[in-house]
């Protein structure tokens, strides 16, 4: 009867946990959705930065037109007058997402717009990320554990940054199948099922539709792998999640348009097929023990190495074949850049000048992960305690985000899942090592070995155990004993087990008494001070530093709160005021804006996909007033856009962005010279600057008429009077300057009229005048 009723008891305890933890993730959707609110509440339902605009639009086309039609699109509006095709060059994964919401929504007569849907598409996945990572670290540490990271990850500024309501990017749903994908495939490893592994490698699919940060997914599962072969704890569940998602997960890559051969022909994804061929080798060797007596056991495993190093041999010199003609051996500019972080500055500017492409500074990581940073090294002890296949790829998944995000801070985004993973394992260690320490002192041996059943750690011993029991399952299979020496065996291991229960039970009850009730409230207590400081910091973050779309700027001053709506209004004009098919030269980072908002054409946009057209518009860009025009002439451009910060203090404008045009613009068109416009290798636009800076396309766009504001020229970004400040445009009108200088438009003048008769009198009376002689007469340049 008493058995009877403890299970019954423990049951209810376990239903009654089971639906509270159902709860509590409802509460941390609802955290993860609304905590990213801000930017709506603050400001309006607009769509933020650059890129999201390109992805708007295409969404835009995709709803309109129809799924067919948005695969066979070619954009005759950008890379102006070579065009891009869309359905073959987007990571689609996106677009579908949020057109397939919209046609739910629609179809349930829930009108919505597209801009809602994609304005709140990032929200919404970043709670059901937060679901995703519960379930990946409970499949590691229990469910205490998962609900901890789930909580963390939800308001984790480093996600935020990149989920908040407009931020209509790919990794608003690329971190999600990221998380996702890591689950299924720990989940497989913990139960060997044929099913998830399935789901994992649809997963990754999805994975691969959204972002082309799905190469990290396909080496970092090959390393865990391969560790587990090297340290001995290779398993047919291994060979289950690995297998099925290396063939399944490579066949649905290539199917993506944008990844086609790639999946099998570039040097991203070789690590894996590597290690598929050694974990086959393995898989063999373990096979053939089971049937062969010991000799034949080694004559059978000298033949297979030596067969399998020599089929290693052969796939790696296919591979080498296959990528020894690409100067970058297979490997994109950016695989590069994240290898040799010096790289991109020496061969490839165009990387080196994105902002989210530069190393973090050690600020940052307290900013986007907190004091996260500081629960990690807890986490990964806790991780070898005891160590688990699940665990341990958990602890390599943080090792190689922390390299990556050192290299580029863009990374520090997949950085962000593992260290609440490994932070949440943290805190729940911690609080259930100091309240079961509590109880036992307080309430007695009785009440705590009543409480442990219905721990929330538990969920990783019962991995662990099951898959400890699938281990043993698979031994015994291979070593085929006699039933005499199994009855044996179980005799001789009963004792032995028991003892060995004792010996935990007297070791954990000694454990609790290790820390004093004083000791183990005290630590709670900084334990609760310390996650309400993090949650303090991620809604200051929330609020102010990420939730502003770039935009629409706002300012507090002594006056009160400014708004600078410049962007929004320069493409109102250029769509009101020019021709449908006029062309607007800018530099790339306004392409997209460009192309969406104000409906014209641009030569170059945030794709980057064609470095000297790029290097083109910074040539002109670098170049003086009349080689410029003769540039934007030749590509039919109509109308130059230029950001200019200098009145308000607005630090990302042209002008700070100008050396990049230099450099990238000098790597293809070797007159354009980087020394040129330095004073002894001092970016200046004062008095001192160089006559090739103040005389530049660049400069006088954006310094032309700036005296007139204040009567000095004072630049308030570089903080000096201008050198140049009284000049005129020969070859540019201006046609429009937004209210507060940000954005200004210059249309091309046409070029002068020439009157046959008199160019051929001309040309006439310079033939008939010699060179040496008193009447020589010097033709001027009528750009000059």
């Amino acid at each position: 009867m008493a058995a009877t009723e403890s299970t019954k008891e423990s049951s209810l305890r376990q239903a009654f946990g089971n639906v509270l933890a159902a709860f509590i993730l409802i509460l941390i959707g609802v955290l993860a959705f609304s905590i990213r609110l801000f930017s709506v509440i603050k400001y309006e339902s607009v769509i933020h930065e650059f890129d999201p605009y390109f992805n708007y639009r295409v969404t835009q086309f995709l709803t309109k037109n129809g799924i067919y039609e948005f695969w066979n699109w070619f954009d005759d509006r950008t890379w102006y007058p070579l065009g891009r095709v869309i359905g073959g060059t987007v990571y689609p994964g996106l677009t579908l997402t949020a057109g397939t919401m919209w046609w739910i929504l629609n179809s349930l007569n829930i009108p919505l717009s597209v801009e809602t849907v994609c304005v709140f598409t990032a929200p919404v996945f970043s709670a059901i990320a937060a679901w995703a990572t519960f379930l990946l670290t409970k499949e590691v540490k229990g469910t205490g554990a998962g609900l901890t990271a789930a909580a963390l990850l939800a308001m984790v500024p480093s996600y935020i940054s990149r989920s908040v309501a407009g931020s209509y990017d790919n990794e608003a749903v690329a971190i999600f199948a990221l998380i996702f994908t890591f689950y299924l495939y720990v989940k497989t490893l913990n139960t060997g099922s044929l099913f998830y592994a399935t789901l994992n490698a649809i997963s990754y699919f999805y994975m691969v539709c959204s972002w082309g940060g799905y190469t990290f997914i396909i080496n970092l599962i090959p390393m865990h792998a391969l560790l587990c072969i090297v340290t001995g704890r290779f398993s047919s569940r291994l060979y289950i999640a690995y297998a099925p998602l290396v063939v399944l997960g490579t066949l649905l890559a290539a199917l993506v348009p944008v990844v086609g051969f790639n999946a099998v022909m570039t040097s991203e994804h070789f690590a894996s097929f590597l290690v598929f061929i050694i974990l086959h080798v393995v898989a063999l060797v373990y096979y053939i023990k089971g049937i062969l007596t010991p000799k034949m056991f080694k004559v059978a495993v000298t033949l297979i190495v030596s067969i399998g190093l020599a089929v290693c041999c052969a796939v790696v010199a296919v591979l080498v074949a296959l990528v020894a003609s690409s100067p970058t051996k297979g490997w994109s500019g950016r695989s590069l850049s994240l290898l040799d972080p010096t790289y991109a500055s020496k061969y490839i500017p165009i990387i080196a000048s994105v902002s989210e492409h530069q190393p973090p500074t050690w600020p940052s990581y307290f900013m986007d992960i907190n004091v996260l940073a500081f629960l990690v090294p807890a986490g990964i002890v806790a991780c070898f305690l005891p160590l688990s296949d699940a665990s341990s790829f958990v602890v390599l998944y943080i090792v190689t985000s922390v390299y990556f995000s050192g290299v580029m801070v863009r990374l520090m985004l997949v950085l962000a899942p593992a260290a609440c993973i490994l932070s949440g394992i943290a805190l729940s260690e911690a609080f259930s090592s100091f309240t079961r320490s509590v109880k036992y002192q307080l309430f007695g041996a009785s009440e705590t070995s009543r409480d442990d059943p219905g721990d929330t750690s538990s969920g990783s011993t019962k991995a662990d155990i099951d898959a400890a029991k699938m281990d043993k399952n698979e031994v015994s299979t291979k070593e085929r004993p006699s039933r005499k020496n199994k009855k044996k065996d179980e005799k001789e291991k009963e004792p032995v087990e028991k003892s060995s229960k004792a010996s935990k039970k007297s070791g954990n009850e000694k454990r609790l008494l290790v820390l004093p009730v004083e000791a183990s409230l005290i630590a709670l207590i900084l334990l609760v001070m310390l996650c309400g400081f993090y949650v303090v910091h991620c809604v200051w973050a929330a609020a102010e530093a990420y939730s502003a779309p770039s935009i629409v700027l706002t300012a507090h001053t002594h006056d009160g709160l400014h708004v600078f709506d410049d962007f929004r209004e320069a493409y109102a004009w250029l769509s009101h005021n020019t021709d449908v098919d006029d062309k607007v030269a800018s530099w790339w980072d306004y392409g997209y804006q460009t192309t969406a908002m104000a409906n014209r054409t641009v030569i170059v946009d945030n794709n980057t996909w064609n470095n000297t057209h790029i290097a083109t518009v910074g040539t002109a860009m670098s170049s003086p007033e009349k080689a410029a025009w003769e540039i934007f002439n030749s590509l039919d451009v109509k109308y130059v856009l230029v950001v200019f910060g200098g009145l308000v203090g607005y630090p990302s404008d042209d002008i700070n962005k100008f050396l990049w045009m230099v450099r990238i613009g000098g790597g293809v068109f070797p007159h354009i010279k980087e020394p040129d416009y330095l004073r002894e290798g001092q970016y200046r636009i004062d008095a001192q600057a160089t006559p090739t800076m103040l005389n530049c396309l660049m400069y006088k766009l954006c310094y032309y008429r700036f005296v007139e504001t204040d009567g000095k020229g004072f630049d308030r970004v570089r903080r000096t009077e201008i050198g140049k400040k009284h000049f005129k445009l020969s070859h540019f009108e201006e046609v429009f300057t937004s209210q507060h200088w940000m954005v200004r438009l210059y249309k091309l003048k046409p070029p002068k009229n020439r009157i046959r008769g008199k160019t051929k009198t001309k040309k006439s009376k310079l033939k008939t005048t010699a060179p040496g002689s008193k009447r020589s007469v010097v033709r001027r340049n009528p750009w000059s």
